[in-house]
């Protein structure tokens, strides 16, 4: 028994000796590697356009709010804008001038479509506003094609418009009683028409509707009808007539020959930005001003030959 246990002891003490050996000559532990930072997301690439150029874009849509007269130029360049830059909204609606002037001075649209400068509509903050003027657009005295009459004086037409005149046959046609066709006050084509065109005398009470598409359907279908409307609303349906013997064309607005247009002028609350400043820089592109533009019937600032401000002074350029 004494000499197992002198036997279990030396097996002992060797296997010390062996594992302390071991100790010495092993390999050090590895080593855990570094902890690493998070790794964050990419940043996502700009959105680009269709034609390449990087857009911006936001959540808030950009609303155009006011002028029926500027509106199918406006519908027409947003929906190109929003084709070349997705993510973009733009909501346009009419109302008048003097609606767009007053919401975007309120600040609740951010573009005032308007036929007049801001400075003509009392209570409007005009020194708050900024003007951008996008075209020029000729207004002018319309017809059903059944009027047999295509030009009248402007007496003539003013003595229709303030009630004197009731009946076609006084100025040349058939004996037809005429219908007059208004805009309510807060129309920019009105303020334009009364002031240019009626020498600012108050019209005769008559039907009066807001949207342009609805007073061209109304002179269209009522026998005698007359009323007023921008030049880009003319169609088969309707005519024009000429104001003192003067066409209303492209020439003759650019020369001031014929004097019935308004600048279209689209206000901004102090200088725009984002989304809002790069789709007044794109009606005011090349692209714009030489294709859309006189597609739609109104015409460039750079044909005009002469400037007008706000109080109605023509001066030559």
């Amino acid at each position: 028994m004494k000499k197992l246990s002198k036997m279990l002891m030396a097996l002992t003490f060797v296997g010390a000796l062996l594992a302390g050996c071991g100790s010495n000559n092993a390999a050090p532990a590895p080593q855990q590697p570094a902890q690493q930072p998070a790794q964050q997301p990419a940043t996502p690439a700009p959105e680009q356009n269709n034609s390449g150029s990087t857009t911006t874009t936001s959540g808030e849509p950009i609303t155009a709010v006011g002028s029926t007269a500027l509106q199918p130029l406006v519908e027409q360049t947003a929906k190109d804008f929003m084709a070349k830059n997705q993510g973009v909204q733009i909501q346009v609606q009419g109302g008048g001038s003097g609606t767009g002037l007053s919401q975007v001075a309120s600040g609740a649209a951010t573009i005032g479509n308007s036929d007049i400068f801001a400075e003509e509509k009392k209570g409007i903050p005009a020194n708050e506003l900024v003007d951008h003027r996008v075209a020029v657009v000729g207004m002018a005295a319309a017809v059903s094609p059944k009027v047999k009459v295509d030009n009248l004086t402007k007496q003539q037409l003013i003595d229709i418009f303030t009630g004197k005149i009731t009946n076609w046959k006084d100025v040349g046609g058939d004996d037809m009683k005429i219908t007059l066709v208004n805009r309510p006050k807060s129309s920019g084509t009105r303020a334009t028409f009364s002031k240019f065109a009626l020498d600012g005398k108050e019209e005769a009470e008559g039907i009066t509707e807001d949207s342009s598409g609805t007073v061209r359907k109304i002179i269209a279908e009522t026998p005698g009808a007359i009323g007023y409307l921008a030049l880009s609303y003319f169609n088969d349906s309707v005519k024009a007539l000429k104001l003192d013997g003067v066409e209303a064309n492209a020439e003759n607005i650019a020369s001031n020959k014929y004097p019935v247009w308004a600048y279209e002028h689209m206000y901004t609350k102090g200088e725009p930005t984002g989304n809002a400043k790069a789709f007044l820089e794109f009606i005011l592109s090349e692209e714009v001003q030489k294709k859309t533009i006189t597609e739609l019937g109104f015409l460039p600032i750079t044909d005009m030959k002469v400037e007008r401000d706000a109080e109605g002074k023509v001066t030559q350029k």
